[in-house]
């Protein structure tokens, strides 16, 4: 926060990296065998500091709210600080958790997640927010704040994935609301303070429900004062935690942005490239899967489960299908995390051993790729000046680097052996033997095929070459390429390291947890990695293609045609051919299905309340 310099910026962020990282790897190979293991911190000192933290920030909200005349933010905020503050002074006495920090499996996971993908997020951030002011001088410079927040982010996140302590998660999860706030405000103009004020209103919602699944966790027999999450989730009364389940689950979903609070996280493209990478990878939306999945062995085999994972379902459905209409490369990267993130809820919800095993799996994949093509379109749209997809037409020629990489970040989000279609494939031999799994089949199938059209068709544009065109990759800053290179080596070796990041990981959590495991047959495995093999040919040849090679005009039915692709059309008109993709608005535009989508999961989510509270 107090270093000016950009290169001396650049040491500290790589050197914190590193550390940050390095620890990670650390907590790795200590713990990698080791099961979920308890640690007994004193609370004493920690409890009234975290409720002074948590006044203040309610007071920050309050004051925001009134500098910007947000009075619902204001609102909320004296709503939730209220309720914290019953919950101190009414069960304080009571509230007892003996071992506040744990770590396991899955905890270890989320911070591979957030300590190696955050932190090539932030360097990458040291170069990209210097040439960002450069394109935006009129935007105030306030890079120290920035990093400070991004840096306070990620230490929130570790100490939500590590709590057991149900009151720390709450804390935690409220730090990460307001560096949101923060961040997605960066710019200071009237849409990103709109857009900011958007998020944190959504997200104080899921707040307040996290609170109150506390009181009620608080109050209810025979939980009285336990509000430790290995507690509650080995209570094995599920009637009594059900609602509770709920209104974390509920809070999970504002968090993961689904439907129908997607607009949030649509309205956080405004910021940074950057930050919409961190948002989407390691961080914020991933806190809100996170959740739902460690709850899962709740909401398994219950309505209100199924509830969620409908949610969930009808996410993937509705916003792969609206990202078919979007030609902006960041907000089809936005809809499909949502898409995805709604994936991993269904699996969460219904919330099977096999269901769980693929959700985490969908977890790794999902951060590793849609890091790697988040930054890729911020260097792109620096260099050629536009995010639109269409303007990518020719990347090869232009930017063969980045272009490789993208195509390799695309083809790890729904192109086999990668490993989102490895774990959709998983997800959907689970729902076979998931109650009700049919309706869920035929949502992840619908979904996963409109996938493949807003996917292959942006890789087409990469790779179309249809006039001569300048490269324009030279120049680029030299450092931020060293993230994009390691994440795209992750892509890959995630893939190809998965039946042991399986086996290692997820499969000892889920068996702990359901005393049942998952894993793929061996010859399935082995024809994954020979397909890996025949499909790194191609980002191989793209590397191969040299600029010496012919560009020859296009065939346009005999008539002759001009090296920009003018051509005598009839009438003696000089006619422009073009090549452009599909959108169809006209069928999948958001004003077509997103208002209908937020109905519908509105309506489901009132209803899982509703279940919830009549089993309890």
């Amino acid at each position: 926060m107090f270093v000016k310099r950009t290169a001396l910026r650049y040491v500290v962020v790589v050197i914190s990296a590193l550390a940050i990282g390095g620890a990670t790897i650390y907590l790795l190979l200590r713990y990698i065998s080791a099961g979920a293991v308890y640690f007994a911190v004193p609370s004493g000192t920690v409890d009234p500091l975290m409720v002074i933290i948590e006044m203040g920030l309610a007071l920050f909200i309050i004051y925001m709210g009134v500098k910007f005349k947000n009075y619902l933010a204001i609102a909320l905020a004296v709503v939730q600080a209220a309720l914290v503050v019953y919950l101190e002074t009414t069960y304080s006495g009571s509230l007892h958790v003996v071992n506040n920090l744990f770590i396991d499996q899955f905890s270890i996971i989320m911070a591979l997640i957030i300590g190696i993908i955050g932190s090539l997020i932030a360097v990458y951030s040291v170069r990209y927010m210097e040439t960002y002011h450069h394109h935006h001088p009129e935007v105030r410079d306030r890079q120290r704040t920035f990093f400070f927040v991004i840096f306070i982010f990620l230490a929130a996140m570790f100490g939500l994935v590590f709590s057991n302590n149900l009151m720390w998660v709450f804390f935690f999860w409220e730090i990460t609301t307001i560096t949101s706030f923060l961040l997605i405000g960066y710019a200071e103009t009237e849409e990103a303070t709109k857009n900011a004020f958007l998020a944190l209103v959504m997200n104080l919602l899921g707040g307040i429900a996290f609170v109150a699944a506390l009181i009620i966790l608080a109050a209810t027999e025979p939980l009285s004062g336990g509000i430790d999450l290995a507690g509650v989730l080995s209570s094995g009364d599920a009637a009594v935690i059900l609602l509770p389940a709920a209104l974390i689950g509920f809070a999970g979903i504002t968090k993961a942005a689904l439907m129908p609070f997607s607009s949030w996280l649509l309205g956080a493209m405004v910021a940074p490239t950057p930050v919409s990478a961190l948002l989407h990878s390691s961080t914020m939306v991933k806190a809100g899967v996170y959740i739902l999945v460690r709850f899962a062995p709740v909401f398994a085999g219950t309505l209100t489960g199924f509830s969620i994972g409908l949610v969930g379902a009808l996410t993937f459905v509705l916003a792969s299908a609206i990202a078919i209409s979007q030609s902006n490369a960041k907000r089809v990267l936005a809809y499909s995390t949502i898409a995805n993130l709604g994936l991993i809820a269904a699996c969460a919800g219904v919330g099977t051993y096999m269901l769980v095993w693929a959700a985490i799996l969908l977890i790794i994949f999902h951060a590793i790729a849609k890091a790697l093509l988040f930054l890729g379109t911020g260097m792109i749209e620096h260099r050629i000046g536009s995010r639109d997809i269409e303007d990518m037409e020719g990347l090869i020629v232009r930017m063969p680097r980045m272009a490789v990489m993208m195509f390799i970040g695309m083809a790890g989000m729904f192109l086999a052996p990668f490993g989102m279609l490895i774990s959709k494939w998983a997800a959907i031999e689970a729902f076979v033997q998931a109650p009700f799994g049919l309706i869920f089949i035929a949502l992840l199938a619908y979904g996963s095929a409109v996938t493949v059209f807003f996917w292959a068709k942006w890789m087409g544009k990469l790779v179309a070459v249809t006039r001569e065109q300048e490269r324009v990759e030279r120049g680029v800053l030299e450092e931020p390429w060293a993230p994009l290179y390691i994440l795209t080596g992750l892509v890959v070796a995630a893939t190809l390291l998965f039946p042991l990041i399986s086996s290692v990981l997820i499969e000892p959590y889920v068996l702990a947890i359901y005393g049942a495991t998952a894993r793929m047959a061996q010859a399935n495995v082995a024809i994954m990695l020979l397909m890996m093999a025949l499909l790194l040919v191609l980002p191989i040849s793209f590397m191969l293609f040299k600029r010496s090679a012919k560009h020859l005009p296009a065939y346009m039915g005999g008539r002759p045609a001009t090296a920009d692709r003018h051509f005598a059309g009839s009438l003696g008109l000089t006619r422009e051919a073009q090549t452009r993709n599909y959108y169809l608005n006209d069928y999948f535009g958001e004003a077509k299905l997103f208002r209908p989508g937020l109905a519908v999961c509105t309506a489901l989510i009132i209803i899982s309340w509703i279940l919830a509270g009549v089993a309890l």
